[in-house]
């Protein structure tokens, strides 16, 4: 099977980011594809101008692009920050202020999974009191996607790259989604397996898809090592799709990898162009 009957999506936060945010629905659509994701892409902002949103829609619609998966308000990112959500102060509230305008969006573009990144631990304050504002706001993320009938995600990241982030094993992720479930009761949280974070993190890949599947809402991909595409490490992705889809996966598989020092469009010869647009 490998990628053959796989739902691939293309991330556009750091693939074509040569190309401004506007044009890369387009270019994504160009190089085969019908289904993006993206970070949220006014990192200054938790809250742009209508009409900046109204851009991106257009642009998603003028490509034939399917916005699948939104990643709420999380700072700098990329850069320095990890999410908001636990960040007490300014950054949470920008995070609350941001819950309704991501939703709003996702729903005007048929978006059905919203992400929210946890956020680093912050110096002098207790992590109980984080995890604790945490809770807080994925709740009210959790009912906020569930008023669009979407999902809310929760991501696990790699130690080496993320060291201040409390969520680096798959385990740490589903306590907080089973969390978030019990305190809402609406059961739309669910886990963001990415392979190349939890490979970096040395955890079984196998026993992780076997354990947790069940529980996953969406999927990323890149090689390790270098966070490239498919072939340019180690990891023997197709065969651990192959494993998900066995084990009842049948959502979003999204490319969140680095096309390195080519232009994106030319980082995707590893799968047959027929293949990338989503059945």
């Amino acid at each position: 099977m490998g990628y053959t009957d796989q739902r691939f999506n293309v991330n556009l936060s750091i693939l074509f980011t040569e190309l401004p945010l506007l044009e890369r629905p387009a270019a994504a659509a160009a190089a085969g594809f019908t289904a993006v994701e993206l970070w949220w892409p006014w990192i200054e902002t938790p809250t742009p101008d209508q009409s900046e949103l109204d851009a991106l829609k257009k642009a998603l619609d003028d490509a034939g692009t399917q916005l699948v998966g939104l990643n709420f308000y999380a700072g700098q990112l990329p850069g320095p920050d990890r999410g908001a959500l636990s960040v007490p102060g300014e950054e949470s509230d920008r995070f609350r202020a941001n819950i309704d305008v991501a939703a709003d969006f996702a729903a005007s573009v048929g978006c059905k999974a919203l992400n929210a990144l946890y956020g680093n631990r912050v110096d002098g304050v207790d992590p109980a009191v984080q995890d604790e504002l945490a809770l807080e706001n994925l709740v009210l993320a959790a009912r906020a996607a569930d008023r669009i009938g979407a999902i809310l995600l929760i991501e696990a990241l790699n130690k080496p790259e993320s060291p201040r982030y409390p969520l680096v094993s798959a385990p740490a992720a589903i306590e907080v989604v089973d969390r978030v479930n019990a305190a809402t009761g609406l059961g739309n949280a669910k886990f963001l397996l990415d392979l190349y974070h939890l490979s970096m993190n040395g955890e079984d890949l196998p026993e992780v898809i076997e354990k947790y599947t069940a529980r996953t809402g969406h999927v990323q991909i890149a090689d390790n090592p270098g966070r490239g595409a498919p072939g340019t490490g180690d990891l023997d992705l197709a065969g651990l799709l192959d494993r998900l889809k066995k084990a009842g996966y049948e959502g979003w598989v999204g490319l969140e990898y680095k096309a390195g020092d080519r232009p994106s469009a030319e980082s995707f010869e590893w799968l047959p162009r027929p293949q990338r647009a989503a059945n």
